[in-house]
C-alpha cells in the first residue's frame, strides 16, 4: 500500500483539471492541458588560511627565489607589481617556505655535497628545491590568472548572469586576479541549533536531513555543501566574494578601504533544511554586515552570527554560525572603528528617516482613500508586507525589473518557469484556518524552490518588467473570497492580460458593462478572480476606487484618477531601489539548472517500471513492457510541455498516427498523461494510483497485455523542473 502524501490535495486538483485519459485509438487521442533544488558556482578557495607566523630571517640565497615574484610581475603595470609581490610574500610566509628551504639546505649540505664544498651556489639550491617539489607547490598555491585573461583584468567588471556548478564534493582552488579586491568569508562550524539537540549522529551512508547555506553578494551567488543536521552542524566552507565598483570607469581598479566603506550591500545568507524526502524548509535569513573587517589590523575578523527563525519564529534563535572574514589582498591602510561606526549610524539614520516619511505619507494617502467611499476599508489594499524576518517593507520594494540573461527567452517561458516552482502557504501555528503573513525575499524563495502565491506573483512581475512589459501585481480575491495575488500586463493597444503565476495561464480581460441593455451579449470571464483592491509595481501604486471592486466590471485605465487613486512616484522612489538607501536587499541573479534532463528522465522511468512491476506482482499479474510503444509516447509529452509554455498545440496528429500503426487490429490502446513539479518517483506513483484512469492502466487485465511508460523532465532555471509521465497499455479486445 502506498502512503498518501501531504501535498496530494494540490496534485489531485491539478490532475482533475489537466490529465485527460486517452481512450481507444478508434476514438482518437486527446491532447491535454495540465497544470503545472541550486547549485551555483562556488567560489571557494581550496584551503583554509593557516595562522600567520612571524617571518623568519631568509637564508642568504633567498634572493634567487624572489625571481618567481619578479617574473610573475613582469606582465603587470608598475603600480600593480608591489601588490602582487605582497600577495606572493604572504603566501610564502603562510606555507612556511622559509623553514622548508632551511631543511632542504641542511639536508643538501649533509647528504649531497662533498666535505670540501663550503658554499652552496644559487643553482644548487634551486635544483634541490625543484627536486623536492617545493617550487611547484608554491606556484600551485598562487595560481593567478594567465596572460590569456589580460583583457579581463583591465575591463570593467561584468558579473555573470547565471552560474553553473555540477557536483563539487571537493573544495576547488579558485583563480585570484591580483588586480581585484576579494572578501574571503569562511563558515567555521555552527552551534546551538537546539531543535536538533536530541538528533542522533547519522551512520555512514545513512540518508539524513541536511543544512545548506546559500549566499548572495553584489550579483554573486554561492552555495555550501550539505551538512548533516545536528545541534553543532559541521560547516566548513569558504566563499570568495569579489568586491567591485558599480561605475564603469572605475570598475577595473582595485577598491580601497574608503570606497568599500561606501558599499552598503550586505551579504545575504539563507539557511535551508532538506529532509530525507527532499522537502525544503527555510530555517533562517540573515543580512551580514561585512565592513567591520575594514578596521581589523591584520585584515581578519571573527564574528559569531546568531540566526533567528522565520515567520512566527522570527524572534526565536535558530542557531549560531562562526564566521571568519578576511580581505585579499591585505589592506595597506585600515580604517578606525569610530569611522566605520559613524558610517553605519549615518546609513541607519538616513534609511529610518526615509521610511518614516513614507509611512507618514502612506497614512495620509489611506485617509484620503477612505474619504472617497467608506466601504473602501473592506478592500484589499496592501501597502506594506512582512518579509520572512517579520520586517515590514512597502510592497513596491518586492518588485524590481529582473533580466534572466540567456536562461529565459520569452515572457511566456518566464511564466512557465515561475509556475513550476513549488507552491506552499506560509505555515501557521495553531488552528483556525488563518493565513500567515510572509512575503519572502527573492533569494529565500529561489533557494527554497517554493513559496506562496505572493512570492510567485512578485517574481513573475519582475521578470515581465525585465522583458519590457508594463506589468503590475494585483491584490484581490478569487473564489469564496480567498485572498490572492496575480499579475497583470497592459498592452500599448489597451489590451489587459491577467497572468496566473501558479499555473502560467493567461486570460484576456474584457470588462462587463452593467449599463448596457439586457439584450447586449456580455463577455463571460474565464479567469478565477473575483475582486481587486490595488495594483503595483516597482514605481507605481494604485488603489481601486471604482464603485465596485469586482474584477469583471473593473476598467483598467490607470490614468483615470476617478477609478484608480495613485501614490506619489517620488514617495515610492524614496524607499524603493534604485536611487534609495533601502533596507530591502538587491535582487540575486537567476542560476542555470544543474539537472541533466536526460539522466533524470531515465532514472525516474526505471524506478516507475520497478514500482509498476512490484504493484502488479502483488496483484498476481505478470508485466511485459513494450519499449517501442514507450518511445512513441515521447512526442505527446513534448507537445504537452510546449502547450504549457507557449499556449500552442502542435504534434498531436503525428502522435496519433504513430500509435495507430503500433496498435494491431483488434487491440485497444489506453494512455494517461500526468504532470508533476518534483522528481520523486515513489511519490509520483502514489499520486497516479489515486486516479481511477491511471489505476485502470497500471492494473490492466486481459489478453496480450503490454505496458508502456515514458518520462520527460524539462529543466528550468534554479533547478526547477516540469516532469511529464505517461502510462499506457495495449491489449487484445475480447467479447
Amino acid at each position: 500500500m502506498v502512503a498518501r502524501n501531504k501535498h496530494a490535495g494540490r496534485e489531485e486538483r491539478e490532475n482533475a483539471t489537466g490529465a485527460t485519459p486517452l481512450s481507444s485509438v478508434g476514438r482518437g487521442v486527446t491532447t491535454v492541458t495540465a497544470r503545472h533544488a541550486l547549485r551555483p558556482l562556488e567560489g571557494r578557495l581550496g584551503a583554509e588560511p593557516c595562522p600567520r607566523r612571524a617571518a623568519p630571517r631568509p637564508p642568504p640565497c633567498w634572493g634567487a627565489l624572489t625571481l618567481l615574484s619578479c617574473r610573475a610581475a613582469m606582465s603587470l603595470p608598475a603600480e600593480k607589481a608591489s601588490e602582487l609581490k605582497q600577495i606572493i610574500h604572504q603566501q610564502l610566509v603562510k606555507m612556511d617556505v622559509h623553514g622548508r628551504i632551511r631543511e632542504v639546505l641542511a639536508e643538501t649540505i649533509r647528504e649531497e655535497l662533498a666535505p670540501e664544498h663550503q658554499q652552496l651556489s644559487t643553482e644548487d639550491l634551486i635544483k634541490a628545491l625543484r627536486q623536492r617539489g617545493i617550487i611547484d607547490d608554491v606556484m600551485k598555491e598562487l595560481k593567478f590568472v594567465t596572460d590569456g585573461n589580460e583583457k579581463e583584468r583591465t575591463s570593467a567588471p561584468k558579473p555573470s548572469t547565471h552560474f553553473v556548478d555540477r557536483e563539487p564534493p571537493v573544495l576547488k582552488k579558485t583563480n585570484i586576479d591580483p588586480t581585484r579586491r576579494y572578501l574571503y568569508l569562511q563558515v567555521l562550524g555552527g552551534r546551538a541549533f537546539l531543535e536538533h539537540l536530541q538528533e542522533p549522529e547519522p551512520l555512514p551512508g545513512q540518508i539524513c536531513s541536511t543544512f545548506t547555506l546559500c549566499l548572495h553578494f553584489r550579483n554573486q551567488r554561492f552555495r555550501s555543501k550539505p551538512v548533516a543536521c545536528a545541534c553543532d552542524p559541521d560547516f566548513h566552507d569558504g566563499f570568495l566574494l569579489e568586491v567591485h565598483k558599480d561605475s564603469l570607469g572605475d570598475g577595473s581598479k582595485m577598491v580601497d578601504a574608503t570606497t568599500m566603506l561606501s558599499i552598503c550591500d550586505p551579504v545575504h545568507m539563507v539557511l535551508i533544511k532538506t529532509d530525507t524526502f527532499g522537502e525544503t524548509t527555510l530555517v533562517a535569513s540573515y543580512f551580514l554586515e561585512w565592513r567591520s573587517v575594514l578596521a581589523a589590523e591584520n585584515g581578519i575578523t571573527n564574528v559569531a552570527v546568531e540566526l533567528l527563525g522565520v515567520g512566527t519564529e522570527s524572534k526565536v534563535s535558530a542557531g549560531v554560525l562562526n564566521i571568519r572574514l578576511e580581505m585579499y589582498p591585505q589592506l595597506d591602510k585600515t580604517l578606525s572603528p569610530e569611522v566605520i561606526n559613524t558610517q553605519f549610524a549615518l546609513e541607519r539614520q538616513k534609511t529610518a528617516e526615509k521610511e518614516r516619511l513614507f509611512l507618514v505619507y502612506a497614512k495620509q494617502w489611506w485617509r484620503e482613500y477612505l474619504q472617497i467611499r467608506p466601504t473602501h476599508n473592506t478592500r484589499l489594499v496592501k501597502i506594506f508586507a512582512q518579509d520572512e524576518n517579520g520586517v515590514n517593507h512597502p510592497v513596491c520594494s518586492y518588485i524590481r525589473p529582473l533580466r534572466a540573461g540567456r536562461l529565459l527567452d520569452a515572457p511566456r517561458q518566464a511564466a512557465r518557469f515561475v509556475s513550476v516552482l513549488g507552491y506552499e502557504r506560509a505555515p501557521v501555528i495553531g488552528g483556525g484556518g488563518g493565513k500567515q503573513e510572509q512575503w519572502c525575499t527573492l533569494l529565500a524563495f529561489l533557494c527554497r524552490n517554493k513559496g506562496d502565491c505572493e512570492d510567485h506573483a512578485n517574481l513573475l512581475c519582475s521578470l515581465l518588467l525585465g522583458f519590457g512589459l508594463e506589468a503590475f501585481v494585483c491584490v484581490g480575491t478569487k473564489g469564496k473570497g480567498v485572498p490572492h495575488t496575480w499579475v497583470m500586463t497592459l498592452g500599448t493597444d489597451g489590451t489587459v492580460t491577467f497572468w496566473e503565476s501558479l499555473t502560467g495561464h493567461r486570460y484576456i480581460h474584457r470588462p462587463v458593462k452593467p449599463d448596457d441593455p439586457p439584450l447586449v451579449e456580455q463577455p463571460k470571464p474565464l479567469y478565477p478572480y473575483r475582486t481587486i483592491g490595488c495594483v503595483f509595481n516597482h514605481q507605481k501604486f494604485f488603489g481601486n476606487c471604482q464603485p465596485s471592486d469586482a474584477v469583471e466590471v473593473c476598467v483598467f485605465d490607470l490614468h483615470d484618477e476617478s477609478r484608480w487613486k495613485p501614490m506619489s512616484g517620488e514617495a515610492i522612489k524614496s524607499v524603493c531601489p534604485p536611487g534609495s538607501t533601502s533596507s530591502v536587499p538587491p535582487f540575486p541573479p537567476l542560476c542555470d539548472s544543474t539537472i541533466d534532463a536526460a539522466v533524470a528522465s531515465n532514472e525516474i522511468e526505471l524506478q516507475l517500471r520497478l514500482l509498476v512491476s512490484e504493484h502488479r506482482k502483488d496483484l498476481g499479474l505478470s508485466t511485459v513492457w513494450d519499449d517501442h510503444l514507450s518511445y512513441l509516447l515521447s512526442p505527446a509529452l513534448a507537445a504537452y510541455e510546449l502547450e504549457r509554455a507557449t499556449s500552442i498545440s502542435a504534434g498531436n496528429e503525428e502522435f496519433q498516427d504513430a500509435v495507430r500503426r503500433a496498435v494491431p487490429d483488434g487491440h485497444t490502446f489506453k494512455g494517461f498523461p500526468i504532470h508533476f513539479v518534483y522528481r520523486n518517483a515513489r511519490r509520483a506513483f502514489a499520486t497516479c494510483l489515486r486516479s481511477p484512469f491511471c489505476e485502470e492502466i497500471i492494473c490492466c487485465r486481459g489478453d496480450q497485455v503490454r505496458l508502456a511508460v515514458r518520462v520527460r523532465v524539462f529543466a528550468y532555471p534554479e533547478s526547477a523542473c516540469a516532469v511529464w509521465i505517461m502510462f499506457a497499455c495495449k491489449y487484445r479486445s475480447v467479447l
